[in-house]
């Protein structure tokens, strides 16, 4: 702006200024050059991040993989967990010598392995020690390994056309739901009562149960909400069912309950001293009490759920005039589903399971896993049913189970949220997608007597087995596992069983495309879900298999750690509720001075107790590992072949798994 120069246009008549102007007249050689040079900057600077980025990712391999640095080795407690270590290092070790026999003979000129034809040479035509080695690993390799590896290809991908199938019946089912208008629906005003005097009885007995073990950060947010849900104090009786181990902890829940006791709130503390069959365990403890009786509902929420004051208003309704209804299930949202790129993932797929799964399993089927938490139960169907059974790691789904085959119907209601948290941590997020994939099929081997002899008609026999069972919870992870982490690393060295392109591109992205549906605003992170779940495909595989054949493992119970987040806009408004029932509090101010000294103490004993040091570090999980080297080296054999499309997703795939080994998605310990 400093030189400016300007340039004088003669107008040598009235209509000369208006005359249509050639729009490339103006352009000269400079602007192109500076076109140009815009570009190139633009394309130095991406080589640039890329190029950052990759010297970043050294170094953490360098600080952790080498030198240890700010992290811990994964502790394998199953003797499974390590079996499979050691399958992937066997395939790891022989991915390196095959890679090194193929790199030898590409440097001799033998490129037999380009061509898929493959002309095995006879004995005279054989020459040196070598030669007589590699041309019999190519004789065998045709006749030998390639027939089988074929074998299972077709089947993994006669798995997924079946899978892909029932995926989208059940997208075209939601969009169906949606475009008709389809939910459950409360006619007129279920509490409405002519007589005034006998309103209230109109509002039926609810019972509360806040199931926690140790949730140090989410028990004061979790009692507070469910403390202030709108409905008669006389018709409500909320249960926090404590099985913490460390007595500090326990003090403050007790502290916390005192407090709201205080205020009116009809609210127990009970804690087990022996905790045997962790939360199903716990709560049947709890429905053995004698004052159960009297209750016709219990809802559930576990410790870092937060349902809106008006929760069992918009759920307990839908039991009325409908005897044959045994749970309502309402959907989880998540106040920090954008922390960061974990918990964006694992939005997605929560996001697919409740408004596509669980909400067309639910008005066409009424039938669906129980959640654990966010739900309101008959009691009569709990208990018809057989209670709580500590039989398994996945109470909720057992239950459901027995209740659908007692002839009980549920409903889920989309529209019905209830905040919560997602495991920020890479660490947490595995225990818990163990728990959820050992458990189903653990259930699967003790419930299938009983289905094949229960009453239910048939085609909900094959509903349970074939769809709920068998293809969404064992098939789902066998041929995403088998597939993409074994099959396609190992055709790159046995070329005669090579997966056409087609398969490495339609199976992963159909796939992909369909979960992120009900969530389109994450579409830009369509590739990071693709590589992650294929990534997770070893935990989700080992826990089916944990399940399965009933190992170790598979009883295992590790409470997912929480944060103990919420939203600002909650904050505000739990802070306000809490306000509101401060100033009504003198109502219910009829307390001995005995109760008052038993909260003076517990409020001396939490400003007493010291807060434990906790030492996070973040951990280097040795089968995600290893697999990224095995993709990783089948990306370098990949690239002597030419194959484009198979090197790029064995180099990415091989990168995600790099990544997740090393603990470098969710959340970061200093």
């Amino acid at each position: 702006m400093e030189n400016l120069n300007y340039s004088v246009l003669d107008i040598n008549g009235s209509e000369a200024a208006f005359q249509r102007v050639d729009k490339d007249r103006g352009k000269n050689a400079k602007q192109f050059t500076w076109v140009l040079l815009l570009k190139a900057l633009r394309a130095v600077g991406s080589i640039a991040w890329l190029g950052n980025g990759l010297w970043t990712l050294l170094g953490v391999i360098k600080n952790r993989l080498i030198f240890g640095q700010g992290v811990t080795m994964e502790n394998e407690k199953s003797n499974k967990g390590r079996f499979l270590f050691r399958i992937i290092l066997a395939f790891l070790v022989m991915a390196l010598t095959f890679l090194a026999v193929e790199v030898v003979a590409h440097l001799k000129g033998w490129h037999y392995f380009q061509n898929h034809n493959l002309h095995i040479p006879q004995t005279t035509e054989i020459q040196g020690w070598f030669s007589m080695i590699y041309f019999g690993w190519l004789k065998i390799r045709a006749d030998y390994i390639a027939p089988p590896i074929q074998f299972l290809s077709i089947a993994c991908v006669a798995l997924f056309t079946i899978q892909s199938a029932d995926r989208m019946l059940q997208c075209l089912g939601c969009y169906w739901i949606k475009f008709k208008k389809i939910k459950p629906r409360i006619e007129g005003d279920p509490f409405k009562s002519d007589d005034l005097e006998g309103s209230r009885c109109n509002y039926p007995m609810v019972l509360v149960q806040i199931p926690m073990c140790n949730e140090r950060e989410v028990y004061e947010q979790s009692i507070s909400a469910v403390c202030q849900l709108d409905w008669p104090k006389d018709r409500i009786l909320i249960q926090v069912l404590d099985d913490s181990d460390d007595e500090n902890i326990q003090w403050l829940i007790k502290g916390e309950v005192s407090k709201w006791s205080q205020k009116g709130v009809n609210i127990i503390y009970r804690h087990r001293l022996v905790r045997t069959g962790y939360k199903a365990g716990n709560l049947k403890s709890a429905m053995n009490c004698d004052y159960v009786k009297d209750y016709e509902f219990v809802a559930i929420f576990d410790a870092d759920f937060q349902p809106n004051p008006d929760f069992l208003k918009q759920t307990v309704p839908h039991f009325k005039n409908t005897p044959e209804l045994g749970l309502v299930q309402a959907r989880w949202a998540f106040v920090n589903k954008d922390e960061n790129l974990l918990t964006r993932l694992q939005n997605v797929n929560m996001c697919f399971h409740f408004e596509v799964e669980q909400q067309v399993n639910g008005v066409y089927l009424n039938f669906f896993g129980f959640n654990g938490t966010a739900g309101v139960w008959r009691i009569k169907a709990l208990e018809e049913s057989g209670g709580w059974l500590e039989r398994t790691t996945v109470e909720d789904m057992d239950i459901a189970v027995r209740a659908h085959l007692n002839g009980w119907k549920f409903i889920f209601l989309d529209d019905v949220k209830v905040l919560c948290e997602l495991p920020e941590s890479y660490e947490a997020y595995r225990k818990q997608q163990h728990r959820w994939h050992s458990g189903p099929m653990q259930l699967f081997r003790l419930c299938l007597p009983a289905i094949i002899t229960s009453k239910i008609a048939f085609w909900k026999k094959a509903n349970l087995i074939l769809l709920f069972f068998l293809l969404r919870k064992l098939i789902l992870p066998f041929y995403s596992f088998t597939l993409f982490c074994i099959i396609l690393p190992l055709t790159m060295f046995v070329p005669e069983a090579e997966l056409p392109a087609w398969v490495i591109c339609y199976v992963p992205v159909v796939m992909s495309f369909m979960s992120i549906l009900p969530a389109p605003r994450y579409f830009p992170f369509i590739v990071p879900y693709l590589l992650f779940e294929n990534t997770m495909s070893v935990t989700k595989f080992n826990a089916m298999i944990s399940g399965l054949f009933q190992l170790g493992s598979s009883y295992e119970w590790v409470v997912t750690k929480k944060a103990g987040r919420s939203s600002e806009p909650d904050l505000l408004a739990a802070e306000e509720r809490e306000s509101k029932a401060m100033n009504h509090a003198q109502l219910h101010r009829g307390v001995s001075d005995s109760g008052l000294s038993e909260l003076n103490k517990l409020k001396e004993h939490q400003e007493a107790a010291p807060k434990p040091p906790v030492k996070k570090m973040n951990k280097i999980f040795k089968k995600e590992l290893a697999l990224a080297f095995l993709l990783l080296t089948a990306a370098v054999r990949s690239l002597l072949s030419a194959q484009g499309v198979h090197f790029y997703f064995l180099l990415f795939q091989g990168i995600s798994f790099l990544l997740v080994g090393l603990d470098l998605i969710g959340e970061q310990m200093s």
